[in-house]
C-alpha cells in the first residue's frame, strides 16, 4: 500500500507542478481561456479579473504539487486538491460534453489537448487524488516543518516572479503560432491534407405558420408557391480540421481596405508594432522607440502599427509627431492578443517571415539587431 501511495503522490505532485509551470510561461493564455468560458456562460463582468484568477491558480497548482511531494499538511492539501480537481473536471467535462469550448488550456499552448483528452486526464487525476485523500494519514512529511515551509514560501515567490517576468518580457518558451522563424503567409494556409468543413445548403421556408428547413434538393412532394421563402444558410454536417495555425490576422486600412497579403508579400525587412491601445505619451520606452525609428528611416524600413483601436493609436502617433513615419492598420482583437502577449510588442520581419519579437520592455535589445540590418547608413545608438 505504501508503494501505491508513493506512486500516486509522485504522479499527482509532478503533474500539478508541470501543468502549473507550463501555464506560468503564458498566464495571459489561461486568462483568455477563462474569458472564453465566461463568454459561454454569459458572465462577462468577470473578464476584468481573469488575469488575477489565472496568476493565483497557477501559483496554487505549483505550490500544491510541491506540498504533495513534500508530504506537508496532507489533510489541508488533500482537501484543496480534491476541490480543485473537481472544479477542473467540471470545466473539462463541460467543454467536452457541450462542445462549446474546444480546448481547456490545461497545458497552455505548448501542449494543446482536446477537450476529450483533458477530461480523461482529469478523471484519472480525480481517482488518484481521491486515493490520496483517503490514505492521507499514512503519508509522512519528508522534511521538517520549518524546511518544508521555507521551500513552499520560496516556491510561491518564484512562481509569482516568473509570471511577472513573462507578462512584461513575453513568454520564455514561445509556443504561439507567431513565434520567431514563422512564415506567416504559410501559417495562414490550411495544413496539407486537412479536411475542410462539410456543409449543405439549407433553405428555410414558412407554411401555415410553421418554419421548415429543407436541405439540398430534398423538397417535399407538395412543394408549391404556398411555401414562403425566409432564409438560406450553409448547415455544418461534419467539422473538418482545415483551420490554419494563424487565424483572423488581417491588416485593414482606415478606409476598410484589406492589405494583408500586399504587406506580407512585400520584399525586404519590415517592422510590425502590435498594440491593443497606447494609453500615455510619452511612454517609458519612448527613448528606445525613437532610436529605432531613426534607424529604420535611414535604412528605409517600413513601420506598421497594428491595433484594434485605430483612433487611439492615430491620436498617439500625432502626439509623438510620427504620423507621417508609420502606417496604421486595424486588426482582429483576438489575433492581436495571440500575436502580442505584451502591450505593445515589436516584430521584425523579412518578407513574411518573423525574425525577432520584443516586448516594450525589451526594445533596447532590439537596437543592435535593427542597427545591423543593411541600409544606406549605419546609425549607432546611445550607450
Amino acid at each position: 500500500m505504501k508503494i501505491l501511495v508513493s506512486i500516486a503522490r509522485v504522479i499527482v505532485g509532478v503533474l500539478f507542478i508541470f501543468s502549473g509551470l507550463v501555464k506560468a510561461n503564458d498566464p495571459l493564455g489561461l486568462s483568455y481561456k477563462m474569458q472564453e468560458f465566461f463568454e459561454v456562460w454569459n458572465i462577462h463582468w468577470l473578464d476584468n479579473f481573469t488575469l488575477i484568477f489565472s496568476i493565483v491558480m497557477i501559483v496554487f497548482e505549483i505550490v500544491a504539487g510541491v506540498a504533495i511531494l513534500l508530504g506537508w499538511r496532507m489533510k489541508l492539501f488533500s482537501w484543496l486538491l480534491l476541490v480543485l480537481i473537481i472544479f477542473f473536471t467540471f470545466l473539462t467535462g463541460y467543454a467536452y460534453l457541450s462542445g462549446k469550448v474546444r480546448e481547456c488550456g490545461c497545458f497552455g499552448d505548448c501542449i494543446p489537448l482536446t477537450a476529450g483528452q483533458s477530461f480523461t486526464k482529469d478523471l484519472i487525476l480525480l481517482v488518484l487524488i481521491l486515493f490520496l485523500f483517503f490514505t492521507q494519514r499514512s503519508i509522512k512529511p519528508l522534511l521538517s516543518q520549518v524546511a518544508s515551509l521555507a521551500i513552499l514560501v520560496l516556491t510561491t515567490v518564484l512562481s509569482f516572479s516568473f509570471q511577472w517576468y513573462v507578462l512584461v518580457h513575453l513568454p520564455v518558451v514561445d509556443c504561439l503560432p507567431y513565434r520567431a522563424g514563422t512564415d506567416m503567409p504559410e501559417k495562414m494556409k490550411a495544413p496539407p491534407g486537412a479536411i475542410p468543413d462539410s456543409t449543405v445548403i439549407t433553405m428555410v421556408y414558412e407554411k401555415n405558420g410553421k418554419r421548415l428547413e429543407i436541405s439540398g434538393n430534398n423538397f417535399p412532394a407538395d412543394f408549391d408557391d404556398t411555401y414562403k421563402f425566409i432564409n438560406r444558410f450553409d448547415k455544418l454536417v461534419r467539422k473538418g480540421n482545415a483551420e490554419p495555425a494563424i487565424k483572423d490576422f488581417n491588416l485593414i486600412t482606415a478606409g476598410g481596405t484589406d492589405t494583408t497579403q500586399a504587406i506580407l508579400d512585400q520584399k525586404g525587412y519590415k517592422l510590425f508594432f502590435f498594440t491593443k491601445e497606447l494609453e500615455e505619451y510619452p511612454t517609458p520606452w519612448m527613448k528606445e522607440f525613437s532610436l529605432i525609428l531613426t534607424m529604420i528611416k535611414a535604412k528605409q524600413i517600413p513601420l506598421y502599427f497594428i491595433t484594434g483601436n485605430y483612433d487611439n493609436v492615430a491620436a498617439w502617433t500625432e502626439k509623438a509627431g510620427i504620423s507621417a513615419d508609420a502606417a496604421i492598420f486595424k486588426c482582429d482583437a483576438t489575433a492581436i492578443k495571440t500575436a502580442a502577449r505584451a502591450n505593445p510588442t515589436l516584430y521584425l520581419l523579412k518578407n513574411g517571415v518573423i525574425l525577432h519579437k520584443w516586448s516594450y520592455a525589451d526594445l533596447g535589445q532590439a537596437l543592435p539587431d535593427i542597427n545591423a540590418l543593411p541600409g544606406a547608413t549605419t546609425i549607432l545608438h546611445e550607450p
